[in-house]
């Protein structure tokens, strides 16, 4: 099975951003103990980067990949593989960036918005794209985008957390990202559901 098919087998991700090293392991294990295996650390600004080292240490112990995020230059694509990122994942879709991910075999989703950018993702050989900003973009979209394109595999990010990640899931986003609501305690066991299905 392809690396991120395997990767988003269950319908969360964890985005861990602008949290100190040990808080984004502490949220990284809690992930990993209620059955999240997507595990993203974004890197926009340098200053994130030690937490990504940091998640990547504690997965590794755990046999756990962890991805970085908000990979919108091919320097930051390099710097995620130096860290030991095992997936990136971006804001938006760049070619250059599509391209040197394939070089150094590091599986990359990109950011979509537009039909045009998924047939552009497409066209590059990706077959996970991330819609972003997903509450903004709304449900029906991903019922929308279903219809042209019945083999797209989608992560829902931007604005999601356990009692709106149902509806994206049945209009046809296969994962939802969420960061936040693993800090509320209150939307823990409604997360734990939609893991266990």
């Amino acid at each position: 099975m392809p690396f991120l098919d395997e990767l988003f087998a269950k319908p969360v991700m964890a985005i861990l951003r602008g949290m100190d090293p040990q808080r984004t392991v502490e949220l990284a294990e809690r992930a990993w103990d209620l059955g999240i295996d997507a595990v993203e650390v974004p890197i926009e600004t340098p200053e994130a980067e030690p937490s990504l080292a940091a998640a990547v240490r504690a997965g590794t112990e755990r046999g756990r990949p962890v991805g970085a995020g908000t990979i919108s230059t091919s320097d930051q694509l390099r710097t995620a593989r130096e860290l030991g990122a095992a997936f990136t994942i971006a804001p938006g879709l760049d070619a250059d960036v599509v391209q040197l991910s394939a070089e150094l075999d590091l599986p990359h989703v990109p950011g979509v918005a537009t039909p045009s950018e998924i047939q552009q993702a497409l066209r590059l050989g990706l077959s996970w794209v991330k819609a972003f900003p997903a509450a903004e973009l709304g449900s029906s979209w991903f019922r929308a985008m279903r219809g042209p394109f019945p083999a797209l595999r989608v992560v829902a990010t931007g604005g999601m957390n356990a009692r709106n990640a149902p509806e994206f899931l049945q209009a046809g986003a296969d994962v939802v990202a969420v960061g936040s609501a693993l800090e509320d305690d209150a939307q823990l066991p409604a997360l734990a559901q939609l893991i266990d299905g």
